[in-house]
């Protein structure tokens, strides 16, 4: 089972004779110390960690109204969720060559149905995100978006990857329902507790804790294949349990685990290029149609660093400096994945955390992207099939990942500095507990730059980090300014 930490994986490894197979040569599998069939299941893995997206996302934007009460089409959103998730994960496969995969992005999705609609059409709101795709290409050919990346320091880089696995361990815990948010009208001032009542009760509970028992126990006893094969014993052993004990579809969430009478959907393109560039501008003036566009390019920025960071790092791609080789062209294509995700309608796609489900798998190449973004491709004709599997049996490759990224990262940060300790304990903490990637990062670079001038060492922090912190704190400022 290849679950190694960064340092276990040698990057340098290659036969003394090059490989002769040219999806090895293509994507550097020999290289990187990995296999064919290791990509595979590591892409499986991911597309089936992340599956939920597919459901989840026309939920969050087809609830919502546009200015002019208009609704998407819940079909169509599906398929554009299927089809750009599809394309821009297949583009970082086949040219970025990483195992990150890319699908419409929770929180910008939010910021798009509940901040940008409301005020424009949705074509208009959709033009925005275009628009903040197109500044983040403009930035990745610059070269300003990997200065940013390259000024930020080794121990805050490790806290950013620590932060992420916290974060889908959380977020694991969540979807399987084994914590559950207590709601506002409990008036108390703790946000969860243990299931959906301070208690476990219910099967699809149980399904969660045996797959995240499973999951552990075959990582420890080292067996090839152990995410993947705990999600597709617990797929069926969910089906079984649905079709006995006639689960009510709610215990479950979004997906119950029910064999479809049709497995076969009719895609509906009808949303594809659905979008008015500068629409919005015209109905919510220009200041504030910058703004909205800079909140979703902030989101979008941050969100895609930390994960591309904590992914690389957990898969081994990073070099001796803490960068990745060829930053740039996965810079780039999540930049268009932005603006791809704006012109299918679909908000803004994104590199996904689940990404890790795949690393832990032993993915290292963009070939287990090739697979998880070929698994889009058939959920567009075969939508039904591809949300069977429940959240209870994909979320404990969320929960086993997320160890194995804090067990690879946490003896690497300098804990006896406090000014960069601090940052990088804010940066790890702050993830789960604001269940936002960007919230992290912002509070953990103005804490370091902040803890670095008292401490009488402000010259030590790159001027790129400064300006970063300053655009965090104008960011954070913006709502008692009374500019959002």
């Amino acid at each position: 089972m290849p679950t190694s930490t960064p340092a276990q994986v040698d990057m340098g490894r290659s036969s003394d004779r090059p490989p002769t197979n040219p999806l090895d040569r293509f994507f550097r599998i020999s290289e990187r110390g990995s296999s064919i069939p290791r990509e595979i299941r590591g892409g499986l893995a991911t597309f089936f960690a992340m599956a939920y997206i597919i459901v989840l996302n026309p939920i969050i934007l087809g609830s919502a109204v546009d200015k002019f009460g208009h609704h998407l089409d819940g079909g169509q959103l599906v398929t554009a969720t299927v089809i750009t998730a599809a394309f821009t994960t297949l583009l970082m496969g086949v040219i970025g060559n990483v195992p990150i995969a890319l699908a419409a992005g929770l929180g910008v999705n939010t910021v798009v149905a509940l901040q940008l609609a409301p005020r424009m059409s949705w074509p208009d709101a959709m033009g925005m995100v275009v628009l903040a795709g197109i500044a983040i290409m403009l930035m990745v050919a610059t070269g300003l978006r990997e200065r940013v990346m390259s000024a930020v320091p080794l121990g805050l880089r490790k806290g950013i990857a620590i932060g992420i696995g916290l974060f889908i361990l959380l977020i694991g815990l969540v979807d399987s329902g084994f914590v559950s948010r207590i709601p506002d009208a409990a008036h108390t001032t703790v946000p969860l507790q243990l299931g959906a009542d301070g208690h476990l009760t219910g099967w699809p509970v149980l399904i969660f804790i045996l797959g995240a028992l499973l999951t552990l126990s075959l990582i420890i006893r080292k067996v090839a294949g152990a995410i993947l094969i705990s999600i597709v014993a617990m797929t069926v052993l969910a089906l079984v349990v649905n079709a006995v004990a006639d689960v009510p579809a709610a215990k479950w969430g979004l997906t119950v685990p029910k064999w479809p009478g049709n497995p076969v959907a009719t895609p509906d393109f009808g949303l594809i290029g659905k979008v008015s560039l500068f629409g919005g501008f015209h109905e919510v003036g220009i200041l504030t149609g910058v703004l909205f566009v800079f909140t979703v390019l902030l989101s979008c920025f941050f969100d895609a660093m930390g994960t591309i960071l904590g992914v690389s790092d957990e898969a081994g791609l990073l070099n001796d400096k803490g960068d990745l080789p060829g930053i740039n062209k996965v810079l780039m294509i999540d930049g268009i994945a932005t603006a791809v995700g704006g012109a299918g309608s679909s908000s803004a796609n994104t590199c996904f955390v689940e990404s890790t489900a795949g690393v832990g798998e032993g993915a290292r190449t963009g070939l287990a992207s090739v697979v998880t973004g070929l698994m889009f491709v058939f959920a567009l004709f075969l939508t039904p099939l591809a949300t069977m599997v429940p959240a209870q049996a994909a979320t404990p490759a969320l929960v086993a990942v997320g160890f194995l990224i804090l067990a690879g990262s946490i003896r690497e940060i300098d804990w006896s500095d406090f000014t960069i300790a601090i940052p990088a304990f804010l940066t790890m903490v702050l993830m789960p507990f604001t269940y936002s990637i960007t919230n992290g990062i912002g509070i953990g670079f103005l804490s370091f730059c902040v803890l670095r001038l008292a401490a009488g060492r402000g010259k030590e922090v790159p001027v790129a980090l400064y300006a970063v912190a300053a655009v965090f704190a104008f960011y954070y400022l913006m709502p008692a300014l009374g500019l959002l």
